[in-house]
């Protein structure tokens, strides 16, 4: 049975001590990712930068695993992925300079090509003012069918997946973690929602636990995919304010919701605004400059 450059991928991509840019070293040597098979450990070592024991150990799991076995895995699970070397990967994540080698998901593929995305993320403790400009502006971004995107985080994050599901819209939910490790715990019952209807996503293989570095990463992907990014309620300092710069970075349009300037929970999105993001302050300001 021929094995794919796409199926080779994805089993490289769960190996031990391969990080994204190993892996495009291992692009740049040969494409179709069947060279490194023939690596001795000493040459994995010198090629990829690897200690010893990084080399024998990623020597070991190349010679005791296969791609079969682990397609036969994430089948098992029911996970489905998507490789960058794939004509059905998301075109925006392409745009950018570290698109993810991988994608896991589940639930509806067909949410990564929808026409009209939009970032929506904020605080972890947003005020009553913030929950109430997402549930006011819902019903009109779902009836325009943009597709909501955001990372089921606890606060603004949450928020928009519920109220996106309340309204009928459809929401995607990218994780910092693999699919066994749902976090926040409390989102795990949305999750299941998310992935029954709508699309679950994430760069780690199942198993992979949270870990803190891994949260920026995923926000890259969430401004990625959207068209606009909306920030809610931000502090000074916040993991929102990395998504909206990540996301000025790629192209993005930025937006921010105006609040009052003594509210901490307003700090990071008046600093956006000043910065020139666009404020909102109707529901046309979250039109992205492609939508129009």
């Amino acid at each position: 049975m021929t094995i794919t450059p796409s199926e080779r991928l994805i089993h490289l991509h769960a190996a031990p001590y391969l990080t994204w840019h190993r892996l495009r070293t291992l692009y740049y040597i040969d494409p179709s990712f069947s060279a490194v098979y023939t690596f001795s450990s000493t040459r994995l070592q010198e090629r990829l930068k690897l200690s010893g024991i990084q080399a024998a150990g990623l020597f070991e799991y190349l010679h005791n695993t296969s791609p079969g076995i682990t397609a036969a895995y994430y089948h098992s699970c029911g996970v489905k992925t998507v490789t960058s070397l794939d004509s059905s990967y998301p075109q925006r994540l392409l745009t950018i300079y570290d698109p993810p080698w991988v994608l896991y998901f589940l639930g509806e593929k067909a949410l990564f090509h929808s026409s009209k995305m939009l970032a929506v993320v904020g605080s972890r403790t947003p005020t009553a003012y913030g929950k109430k400009v997402i549930s006011t502006f819902m019903p009109e971004l779902s009836r325009d069918r943009v597709t909501i995107i955001s990372g089921l985080a606890a606060g603004v994050d949450g928020e928009a997946h519920k109220q996106c599901i309340a309204n009928g819209g459809r929401t995607i939910a990218v994780l910092g973690s693999g699919f066994k490790h749902i976090y926040p715990k409390q989102h795990t019952e949305l999750a299941r929602q998310i992935k029954k209807d709508h699309l679950l996503v994430s760069e780690y293989p199942p198993d992979v636990s949270p870990q803190k570095w891994q949260f920026p990463m995923r926000n890259r992907i969430i401004s990625a995919l959207s068209d606009a990014v909306f920030v809610v309620e931000a502090k000074e300092r916040s993991g929102s304010l990395i998504t909206a710069y990540q996301g000025l970075e790629q192209g993005r349009d930025i937006k921010a919701l105006p609040g009052p300037i003594l509210s901490k929970e307003s700090a990071g999105t008046n600093q956006l605004i000043a910065e020139g993001a666009e404020p909102v302050l109707k529901y046309a300001n979250l039109m992205a400059a492609s939508w129009r």
